[in-house]
C-alpha cells in the first residue's frame, strides 16, 4: 500500500511557517487566517449566485465610475467586517472606496495594512465566468494609532504577503509572504484550503499571450509590433504563441502562473495611464509573479518600484514569464 502525502491545510501551512520565526506574535497569522474566512463566506455566495438574489447590480456607483454588482458589495462588505475584527489592521482600503475605509476606534491600532480588490472582473459576474478577489498587505509606516494615507501609499516592494482567491472550476487561495509562492485549493466537503500547489515556479517562456486585442488601434506602434511578433511563425522560437483573454485580470494572470507566457493591458489612446490599478491588482500580482520567477513591468521599470500617488493610480502593466516580459521591453524601448 502506498503511504499517501500528509494532508495539509492552509491554516496549519501558515502555522509552521510562523514558527520558523520564534519573535513572531501571531497577529500576522491572525490576519491571514481572516482572509480565509473571507474567502469561505464570499465563495460560499459566488457558488450559488445563480440560485439566490445577488446577480445583478445595485444602484451605486464605484470610484471609477462603474456600477456596482450585487456580488461586489457582498464582497467588498464581507472583507472589511472579517478583516476590521481580526484587531491587526490599522488601515485599510478597497478598489471600491473612495478613501481609506473608516476602522471603529478600538480595532485601529494594528500593525498591518489591507488593500484590495474584492471582485476582480465583476463585468463578468453574470456570465458565470472566472473572478477573484486580489488583496496586498503592508506594515504601518505610523508609529500608531488609526493608519493613515502614508501607511497606504508605499512602494510594493515593502509588501510584506500578497495574494489572490479565484472563484472557478475550484476555489483557490494562491499568496506569498516573500518566500516563494504556495497554493491551496478549496475542499468543500469539509471546509478547508489544502496544500496543491507548493512552490509555484512560473516557466522561463511560455507560449501564449493575454491581452484585449479588440483595443489594437488605440495601442502604440511598439505594442502593435510586439504582437505581430508574437504571431509570426518561426519555429526556432516557439512561436506563433497562442492568444488567451479571459477578461479577468486574476483569472488571465493564474494561467500564465501556471503555464507561461505574458499578460498586458498597455497604456491606449483611451487610457493613457493605463487601466489597472496600481495598488489593488498591478502591486500584489506582481508580488506574487516575481517570487515565481517571473517578471512584471509598466513599460518603463519595474512594477514594484512604482512611487504611488494616488490609491486608485492606474498603470500600464506587462507580467509573467521572464523570457517573455524581456522580448515585450525591448519592443516598448524601440522607437514609435
Amino acid at each position: 500500500m502506498v503511504s499517501n502525502p500528509k494532508i495539509m491545510t492552509l491554516e496549519r501551512f501558515i502555522r509552521e511557517q510562523e514558527e520558523k520565526f520564534p519573535s513572531a506574535s501571531g497577529e500576522f497569522s491572525n490576519m491571514l487566517f481572516a482572509l480565509t474566512l473571507a474567502a469561505k463566506l464570499v465563495w460560499r455566495e459566488v457558488s450559488k449566485a445563480g440560485l439566490v438574489n445577488i446577480l445583478g447590480t445595485t444602484d451605486q456607483v464605484n470610484v471609477s465610475g462603474d456600477i456596482l454588482k450585487k456580488l461586489d458589495l457582498f464582497a467588498d462588505e464581507t472583507i472589511y467586517k472579517t478583516m476590521f475584527y481580526s484587531g491587526n489592521i490599522c488601515a485599510m482600503a478597497s478598489e471600491e472606496s473612495n478613501g481609506l475605509i473608516e476602522i471603529p476606534k478600538k480595532c485601529d491600532s494594528g500593525k498591518y495594512v489591507l488593500l484590495f480588490d474584492p471582485l476582480d472582473g465583476s463585468s463578468n459576474i453574470d456570465a458565470n465566468i472566472t473572478i477573484g478577489t486580489i488583496f496586498s498587505i503592508f506594515k504601518r509606516v505610523t508609529p500608531s494609532g488609526v493608519g493613515t494615507l502614508e501607511d497606504c501609499l508605499q512602494t510594493g516592494y515593502n509588501q510584506v504577503a500578497a495574494g489572490y482567491i479565484i472563484y472557478g472550476t475550484s476555489t483557490m487561495f494562491i499568496y506569498t509572504t516573500g518566500n516563494g509562492v504556495h497554493g491551496f485549493t478549496l475542499d468543500p466537503s469539509v471546509g478547508e484550503f489544502l496544500l496543491s500547489n507548493e512552490n509555484i515556479r512560473i516557466p522561463s517562456k511560455g507560449k501564449m499571450y493575454s491581452i484585449n486585442e479588440g483595443n489594437y488601434n488605440y495601442w502604440s506602434p511598439p505594442i502593435q509590433r510586439y504582437i505581430k511578433y508574437l504571431k509570426e511563425i518561426d519555429n526556432p522560437s516557439g512561436r506563433p504563441y497562442s492568444l488567451r483573454y479571459i477578461g479577468t485580470m486574476v483569472g488571465d494572470v493564474h494561467r500564465t502562473l501556471l503555464y507561461g507566457g505574458i499578460f498586458m493591458y498597455p497604456a491606449d489612446k483611451k487610457n493613457p495611464d493605463g487601466k489597472l490599478r496600481l495598488m489593488y491588482e498591478c502591486n500584489p500580482m506582481a508580488f506574487i509573479v516575481e517570487q515565481a520567477g517571473g517578471k512584471a513591468i509598466n513599460g518603463k521599470q519595474r512594477i514594484l518600484d512604482i512611487t504611488p500617488n494616488s490609491l486608485h493610480q492606474q498603470t500600464p502593466i506587462f507580467i509573467g514569464s521572464s523570457e517573455d516580459v524581456t522580448k515585450c521591453q525591448e519592443f516598448l524601448s524601440s522607437p514609435e
